[in-house]
């Protein structure tokens, strides 16, 4: 006798309320998120400049955009603006991820006092005023270079990747040891590899705060070629020196659009990045 096949149904899976209450909850939470993001998209994008919320610019135009790839006042700080983004990342990821990965050594002498020592920098600062000194001893003052040696440590940064670092399973060094690895070796062929995601999240990090460094530009740059973009393009559109004369364009809808090209370049990179980003949100969460 054939034996009749037994064909096991996938139970249903219930919705409970607590579920179409979440639901609800996060979906308010992501519109009331988007209303001031798509007003000033909006806004934008109206000639007519008001105060009022509308899903539609009563009257379309591109020209608060071109004032401002038209002005040439705001390349230098652009570029300015990229190359201390960049180079700023990449020194905070460097010393970041050489520090946590020294941190995560057990047998380091003096770990304890020294992760101690950093995070007390975390808590006290020595001021302003003697920064400010520190800076112009080190001849930084008036330097858009200020931007790169200033965020290229950050602790808390540091921190995480020193928790990261810790998750990783302890066999995976024994077994580099074993076969000869030196601890540069397991560093640059084994730790970094498991990294991506640390990686990109905590150089996403340093990248978005050196882009948007306005504070420390106000500070310490006073010469008008050092400054960044996000500096340059608040004084412009809060001072109206703007070269609006060739287009029938309001100073809201100038304001607005400076909004957007100063957010645009990351928003343009998160999707790319967003993989690793949405696994590294919980650097060092979790421990085993």
């Amino acid at each position: 006798m054939a034996k009749e096949k037994v064909v096991v149904k996938p139970k249903k899976k219930k919705i409970q309320l607590f579920d179409i209450v979440n639901y609800i909850v996060f979906i308010i939470l992501g519109l009331l998120i988007m209303v001031p993001i798509w007003k000033v998209l909006v806004d934008s994008l109206n000639q007519v400049g008001v105060y009022q919320f509308r899903l539609w610019p009563e009257q379309f135009t591109w020209d608060g955009y071109r004032v401002i790839i038209e002005t040439e006042a705001l390349y230098r700080p652009f570029i300015n603006s990229v190359v201390t983004t960049i180079l700023g990342a990449l020194l905070g990821l460097v010393l970041s991820t050489l520090g946590g990965y020294v941190l995560a050594q057990k047998t380091l002498p003096g770990r304890d006092l020294l992760a101690y020592f950093l995070l007390f920098t975390m808590i006290f600062s020595g001021g302003m005023i003697p920064e400010y000194l520190v800076m112009k001893e080190l001849h930084l003052v008036n330097s858009m270079w200020i931007l790169v040696v200033k965020h290229g440590i950050n602790v808390y940064n540091l921190v995480l990747m020193k928790n990261f670092f810790e998750n990783i399973p302890e066999s995976l060094y024994e077994a580099a040891r074993i076969d000869g690895c030196t601890p540069a070796g397991i560093f640059l062929k084994i730790v970094l590899p498991l990294s991506k995601a640390a990686l990109a999240s905590i150089g996403l990090m340093f990248a978005v705060t050196v882009w948007n460094d306005y504070t420390n530009v106000k500070i310490y740059i006073t010469d008008p070629t050092q400054v960044n973009f996000q500096y340059k393009l608040r004084n412009m559109i809060m001072d109206g020196d703007t070269p609006t004369t060739a287009y029938q364009v309001s100073q809201t809808t100038l304001f607005n659009a400076g909004i957007v090209a100063a957010v645009l370049p990351f928003m343009a990179l998160y999707p790319f990045l967003q993989k690793y980003f949405v696994q590294g949100v919980n650097i060092g969460a979790v421990k085993e």
